[in-house]
Order: C-alpha cells, then sequence, then structure tokens
C-alpha cells in the first residue's frame, strides 16, 4: 500500500458550479466570491476585519508593515516555516528568535526575558502544525510590556484555546491558505485585525488610492476554492482530530508526542524519536510519506539575532510527521499504525 504524504480533498460539485459562475459573470477578481469569503473568514474568527490577500507570506509582511516594525524587534520562536523570519526582514524589523517548549511553540519564560532585555515593538507567536501557542500568558505579556501581538496563523485554521480561536488573541493575525491548509484554495492568505486601529494602516497597504500599496490580490477562483473548503473545515478538524487520536494512543509509548494545548486541528501530526531518519527511510521503503518539519531553526536560516535553544535544537533533530488528511481511510491509517510499530520494534 502506498500512503501519500498529502492528497487535496475532493470539495464536491458545488465548486465546479461556482467556477462556471465566475467565467460566465467575466467577474474575475473582487466579485462576490471573494466578498464572500472574507465575511464568512471574519464570522468564523470572531475578529473585527479580515482582508485576502495572496499567501500567507505577504499577509505576515502586510500585517507587520502595518506594525511598522523597520529598525524594531521582533520576537518569534525558532520553529517554523521560513516564511516567518522572512517577513520580519522583508519588512525592515529585526527577527530576535526565541526558543520553543514540548508543545513546540514561543517559550514563555524565555519570551518575558527577551522583553526584559531588549525593546521589543511585536511577538509573533507561531500556532505550529495547529496547535496553539500559550496565548493568555502571551497576551498578558504584551500588556505588560507594551508590545503588539501578531499570531501566525497558517497552520491553525479552527484551532482554539479557552473558547477563543488563533487569530482572534492578538492585535492582528496572518494566515495561508496553501493548498496543504486546513482551508485551502491553492494559494492565498488573509490578514485578520482585532485591534480597531490597524484596519486602516492595512487598507492604505492594500488599496489604491492617496498613498502607494500592493496588489496582493487573489482572483475569485481561489475564493470560491477557499469558500467551498472554509464550510467544511470544523467537519475536516474532526477528522484530522480522529485521526490524531488513533495515532497517539498507538504511539504514545514508543515516540514523543506534540504536547497539545486547547484544541488542536493538527495541520500536521509530529513525532520525536532520536532514531528519526532511520524511521523514515523504512517508512518511505513499506510505501508511506513523511516529512521533516522543520530540519532548520530561523535563527541560524537567517542568521539573525537569538536567545540559547536548546529544545528546538534537540527537536529539529527528532522531529517527523506522518500523513493525515480528512480523506485519509481508516485502511490507511491502520497500515501507517502498523507499519511504524513494526518498525519500532526493530529500533
Amino acid at each position: 500500500m502506498k500512503v501519500p504524504f498529502f492528497r487535496f480533498d475532493s470539495i464536491g460539485e458545488r465548486i465546479k458550479e461556482d467556477l462556471v459562475k465566475i467565467i460566465e459573470s467575466g467577474r474575475l477578481t473582487r466579485g462576490e466570491f471573494t466578498k464572500k469569503f472574507e465575511e464568512e473568514f471574519k464570522n468564523f474568527l470572531g475578529v473585527r476585519w479580515v482582508k485576502t490577500v495572496n499567501s500567507g507570506t505577504t499577509a505576515l509582511y502586510t500585517a507587520l508593515r502595518a506594525l511598522d516594525v523597520k529598525g524594531k524587534y521582533v520576537v518569534l520562536p525558532a520553529l517554523s516555516f521560513m516564511a516567518t523570519v522572512d517577513a520580519v526582514l522583508l519588512a525592515g524589523g529585526i527577527p530576535l528568535v526565541i526558543d520553543v517548549d514540548e508543545t513546540y511553540t514561543m517559550d514563555i519564560n524565555q519570551l518575558e526575558d527577551a522583553l526584559k532585555r531588549y525593546d521589543v515593538k511585536v511577538i509573533l507567536p507561531v500556532h505550529l502544525f495547529g496547535n496553539m501557542a500559550d496565548m493568555p500568558s502571551i497576551s498578558w505579556l504584551a500588556q505588560k510590556y507594551g508590545a503588539y501581538v501578531l499570531e501566525d496563523s497558517a497552520q491553525a485554521h479552527g484551532a482554539m484555546l479557552e473558547g477563543v480561536k488563533a487569530g482572534a488573541w492578538g492585535d492582528i493575525s496572518a494566515f495561508s491558505f496553501y493548498a496543504t491548509k486546513n482551508v485551502s484554495m491553492g494559494e492565498g492568505g488573509a490578514v485578520a485585525v482585532k485591534n480597531p486601529s490597524l484596519v486602516e494602516r492595512v487598507k492604505k497597504l492594500l488599496d489604491f488610492g492617496d498613498t502607494p500599496a500592493f496588489n496582493f490580490r487573489l482572483s475569485e477562483f481561489q475564493s470560491a476554492v477557499g469558500l467551498n473548503s472554509l464550510r467544511r473545515v470544523e467537519e475536516n478538524n474532526r477528522r484530522r482530530r480522529e485521526i490524531a487520536q488513533r495515532y497517539n494512543e498507538s504511539f504514545k509509548d514508543i515516540f514523543q508526542l506534540q504536547k497539545e494545548r486547547g484544541y488542536c486541528v493538527y495541520h500536521v501530526y509530529s513525532l520525536r524519536h532520536p532514531k528519526r531518519d532511520l524511521i523514515t527511510e523504512e517508512l518511505g521503503k513499506r510505501g508511506i510519506a513523511t516529512k521533516v518539519y522543520y530540519p532548520y531553526l530561523l535563527h541560524e536560516l537567517r542568521n539573525t539575532p537569538h536567545l540559547p535553544t536548546p529544545n528546538a535544537q534537540k527537536f529539529k533533530k527528532e522531529l517527523f510527521a506522518l500523513p493525515i488528511y480528512p480523506s485519509l481511510t481508516d485502511e490507511e491509517v491502520d497500515y501507517v499504525i502498523s507499519t511504524l510499530l513494526e518498525i519500532a520494534q526493530k529500533l
């Protein structure tokens, strides 16, 4: 049996009808589907305002520009996709990288140390693999030290902590709708704003008019795909969690699991083991695709200022991810579990 790492889940006949409707309308951009998506995503998150853009990277960049980070420190965790640190650099900020804890998100104790030692403009927590950062503590520290909070929510559509969704805790947040994401439109992103003082700043960056702006717009086709995906995200997240629970029960005595905080939506299902490379090689021989998240730390990748990162250094050598997506069948899940347990017995 072959189990791919990712398989795009069918979104049904409705999307075909929507795409034909767009073509026949002649309105290929800034039309009803983009407006509907922004409104429904705003309501889904529970924020003040949402604006779609063409990627998660441009969403982060736009948010950082709105926060005016040029020449200012932005604190971010060592474990994340490179776009997190690249957006800070492109916006003219100074990335200050700190360690992560067993949830693979920002270490709170080290965050306060960074806030004491540096004049930090923005705290940029990353909700990694569908798991929430410690937003109550981050919000409290931000208020204490006078920093903005920008959530990198690219991997956490629908994740919740204390009843509040990822992207609705901070002043502003950034989402990705890349093909593999829990809400997908192939390529795309969004800036979600909670702090009312930031709405006009974001608008000035994205709407042509009195000030220079960017064309980061989506097409109507992307918005239609995203709207159909958004309307199924809660159902799909429940399926992801069902698969993750089966994995957890099977592997808890052999591998290190990610410590879950709040309602995790498992964009990625991760495990840790000192013999990671041997395990992933053996899984590949048996037709099970895996990925390593991440083979780099952000400060090493871009040579930025950082505090000590012993946890992240250890994790990057041990972390790997198994297939997890809504269309993964029970038979495929059984095969992944039995195969990995067989490999583990021989380690």
